[in-house]
């Protein structure tokens, strides 16, 4: 199995492995748009990247809200 199908990280919040693309020449995650606040708070809670449907999950409540 490849890195990449592996994961190389794991979501703090949901705890799946994934591939992060931090590194990569693109990263899916820059397509989600997250709020200032709710930013800093996710930083002040967990340490690390977060899979892309946390983040969809995240960036819809944040909506919603």
């Amino acid at each position: 199995m490849t890195e990449a199908a592996q994961g190389n990280a794991r979501c703090p919040r949901c705890g799946k492995a994934f591939h992060c693309g931090a590194q990569d020449a693109t990263c899916e995650c820059a397509q989600v748009q997250i709020d200032d606040a709710l930013r800093a708070e996710l930083q002040q809670r967990y340490v690390g990247c977060f899979c892309v449907a946390c983040l969809r999950a995240l960036q819809a409540a944040g909506n919603a809200a």
